[in-house]
Formats: structure tokens, sequence, C-alpha cells
């Protein structure tokens, strides 16, 4: 195990340095410039190159990364140039947010993509199974954009059920954060619900021609139990490969789905922050995401050991 840890450990820390200089590159490719939104329209370009100097902007991009490496070493992400706040302060805020939207939606993905899927199997080329990878294939098809706009067309102006978009926390009213959170969860688990869907089915017809459920059957077994204690334990591990694949989908979904319903989470701080050119925010929240998505991949690795007593991490 601690070998293995070690080894996915040190992965991690590669692809996190990937990461960083991506970040750290791709936005300086971007034309436009932070003192353009920081200074009105009658400011000197004196003034600009002051400001561009008190930013640290005016330094060559080679020195401007070694200084951003220089205060990453030391857990320091910077300070936001529009908040004025540093940037592991706002994340953190921002963070609780989107975990509880992108958990709430992966649990939603879960129990309705593996249960449809389990469905499907049972009735394989039957109309059950027909209907739900036609529903599946719909579900993949749809823009996630377009669909959280539907939903609040019918569900918050036409019918009055729910609110239009904001947040309300968790520890202020359990009613008001089920609201809030409820139309961006379905927005952003329908995707992955055909995903999950697909998979499951694929999983369980290949387990369910097994000698061993066979034998289930042969003994009087009902079909549901042999599914479930039988089929579903053994067709776990590519359900689990799902998982942390959905997990990352959900990360970068929430990007688009905070826009779409004004939640203040980390996907809308980046948003924000990409349209005013806050370049310490933009790296900062994308090497955040990015250890939360490692992080999430790491535990489905050992939750395969845990599954199948057949896989050795070592």
């Amino acid at each position: 195990m601690l070998t293995f840890l070690t080894r996915r450990l040190t992965g991690a820390l590669l692809v996190l340095v990937l990461v960083s200089v991506l970040a750290f590159g791709i936005i300086w490719l971007v034309p436009g410039d932070p003192t353009a939104i920081l200074l009105d329209a009658s400011a000197t370009p004196e003034q600009a190159e002051r400001l561009r100097a008190q930013l640290g902007l005016d330094k060559p991009l080679p020195l401007q990364m070694v200084d951003w490496y220089g205060r990453l070493l030391q857990g320091d992400l910077g300070q936001s140039i529009l908040l004025n706040r540093s940037v592991t302060a706002a994340l953190i805020e921002r963070l609780p947010v989107t975990l509880s939207l992108a958990g709430i939606a992966l649990v939603i993905a879960m129990v309705l993509g593996v249960l449809a899927g389990i469905v499907a199997a049972m009735n394989h080329n039957r109309w059950p199974d027909q209907l739900v990878m036609a529903t599946a294939l719909f579900g993949l098809s749809v823009p996630e954009f377009w669909l959280g706009l539907m939903l609040v067309f019918v569900f918050a102006l036409q019918l009055g059920a729910l609110p239009t978009g904001g947040f309300v926390p968790f520890h202020e009213s359990l009613g008001g954060w089920a609201r809030t959170i409820a139309l961006p969860a379905i927005t952003l688990a329908v995707v992955h619900i055909g995903f999950i869907a697909r998979m499951t089915r694929a999983s369980m017809l290949d387990v369910l021609g097994q000698d061993f459920i066979r034998t289930a059957d042969a003994k009087g077994l009902s079909r549901w139990r042999i599914v479930i204690r039988h089929g579903l334990p053994n067709a776990l591990i590519p359900i689990l490969t799902v998982l942390g694949i959905v997990a990352g989908g959900l990360l970068g979904g929430t990007v688009i789905v905070e826009q779409v319903f004004s939640i203040p989470g980390v996907g809308r701080l980046v948003i924000g922050a990409i349209l005013s050119r806050d370049y310490p925010v933009i790296q900062g929240g994308l090497l955040f995401l990015a250890v939360i998505y490692l992080g999430v991949n790491l535990l489905v690795d050992i939750l395969y050991a845990a599954v199948d007593p057949r896989v050795r991490l070592e």
C-alpha cells in the first residue's frame, strides 16, 4: 500500500506541475490586461505603467514564473488583483458551495445511473432496455447550459416551484439550501446519468452471463437478489472507474452551471477572474480544482481493493 501511494502521489505531483505551467502560460496568450479593468478610460499611459509595476506585470515572463513558483512552494497562491484579498482565502470560502453542488449531483447521477443500467441489463433487448438507452443518449447529447435554462423556464418561471438562481448555505436554512441546489444539481447530473447507465448496463450484461449467475438462478433465487447480491458487486470495478471520470466532469461542469444559476462557487469565481484578467485567481483556481480531481481518482484506486479482494494495490 505504501509503495502504491508513493507512486501515485509522485505521479500526481508531476501532473500538478504540468497543470501549473499550462495555467500560467495559457492566460498570457489571451489578449487583455487587468489594468484596463482597474483604470478608467481617462487614465494616462504613465498611470497604467505604474499600476503594472505595482502588480508585478512589468517583469519578464520567466521572472514572473519564478515568483509564482516561489510563492507556490510556500503554500501561497498569491493575491487577487480585483478582490484585494488572498486567492487561497477566496477559494476556501467558495469551496463548500462547489463541493456541495458536485456532491449532490454525483449522488443523483450514481444512484439513478446504476439503477437505470441494472434495469436495462435485466431487460436486455426489450422495451425497458431501449427506453433507458434512448434516455441515456438524450442525456449525453444535451448541453448543460441549455438544460439548465430549460429547467429554470419550466420549474421556476412556469410552475414557480423553485428559485431561478442564487444559493442559500446549508447552515442557514436546510429547506432554502435544498430549493436552491435542486435545479443546478439535476442539471449537472443528467449528462452523467446516461454515461453511468450505459457503463453499468455493459458491465452487468457481462457478469450476468457468467456461470455463477446461472448456478444461483438454478437454485431458485429471485432475479433481483441474484442481481443485487451476486451480480452488482462483481460489476463494480468498471463502475468505480466511471466514478473518477464523472467526478472530473462534475468539477468542470460546475463552472458552467454556477454561472447559469448565479451560484457563488469556485467555478463562478474562475469565470469572473477570466473576464477581468485576474491572473492569480485563474491560476490558483485551476490548480485547486486539479488537486481535488487527483484526490478523487486516488480515492477510487484505493476503493478498488476494498470492493474486489483480487485487486492488490502493490
